[in-house]
């Protein structure tokens, strides 16, 4: 009741009606979104169900890079959520992308599960064990000492080094495990070298590719998700509208830590399509 209480006087001298009727088209994180590890939130279905009665678009875009997309898809139909390979992103599709427009000739040694290997085999990228010119550091829960030993010496030898987000922990049911960004700081401490490039949510790469796959503009786009420095960091810094979710990873006093602020805040997906007309 708290935390209502305060979403409420956050958002009181915002139209909320009038945001939402700008909103178009919804980017929704999935990971303390729409889900948290197997369960769906209550109401998130509703959601679904509204934007499309209000004639909204959606998508799905997660910063988890651990499953390839026909894997969401399947996740998402035992929750009774059927979509189209069309609705779904990764940020390892974004840098898969990345890769073919701008090194796609070069040798990629990636730290990544199996599903991500094969969305990047399928996509042509040659990966290699040995001598690669880029290393890749994904959301890797197969992670090895094998693997954190390989990619260190790989960066300390030179080579070109790309994390497909930032994210530090992953929400799952009952707290978190560590994300890409709590791999990046182990690697850092160890060869002192932080990523040439970040992929995946907040950054401008991530908003491009949306807006180039489903031809609306960044002003009726929204950005909804549950953690600041990725899911609303993306709309509010790049054009966009960010929406927070406090079913997931923030709360608010996350919000008043934090630098990047939502153009508003709602206790889940289920609220938000109270408003949707």
């Amino acid at each position: 009741m708290i935390e209502k209480k305060e979403v409420d006087n956050w958002n009181a001298n915002i139209d909320i009606c009038a945001l939402l009727e700008r909103c178009k088209h919804f980017v929704l994180d999935m990971d303390g979104t729409f889900y948290l590890s197997d369960t769906i939130i209550p109401g998130s279905l509703h959601f679904i169900e509204q934007a499309k009665k209000t004639g909204r678009d959606f998508i799905f875009f997660t910063n988890n890079s651990s499953k390839n997309p026909e894997n969401y898809i399947d996740k998402l139909a035992k929750m009774d959520c059927k979509i189209g390979r069309e609705q779904i992103m990764t940020s390892g599709d974004v840098t898969i992308e990345y890769l073919q427009t701008n090194y796609p000739e070069k040798k990629v040694y990636l730290v990544g599960t199996e599903p991500l290997v094969q969305s990047f085999a399928i996509a042509g990228i040659a990966l290699v064990e040995e001598n690669p010119d880029i290393v890749v550091l994904g959301f890797d829960q197969t992670l090895t000492y094998e693997k954190i030993k390989n990619i260190c010496n790989f960066i300390r030898a030179g080579a070109m080094y790309f994390a497909t987000h930032p994210d530090i922990n992953c929400p799952v049911e009952g707290g978190y495990i560590p994300d890409v960004g709590s791999f990046m700081a182990m690697i850092e401490l160890s060869t002192g070298s932080k990523p040439n490039k970040i992929l995946g949510k907040p950054y401008k790469t991530t908003v491009d590719m949306i807006v180039h796959r489903t031809g609306w503009k960044k002003e009726a786009i929204a950005f909804v998700g549950d953690r600041l420095y990725t899911d609303v960091a993306t709309g509010v810094n790049n054009g966009a509208h960010g929406l927070l979710v406090l079913s997931g990873e923030s709360d608010m006093h996350t919000v008043q830590e934090s630098n990047v602020k939502p153009d508003a805040i709602f206790l889940d997906l289920k609220e938000i399509a109270a408003y949707l007309r």
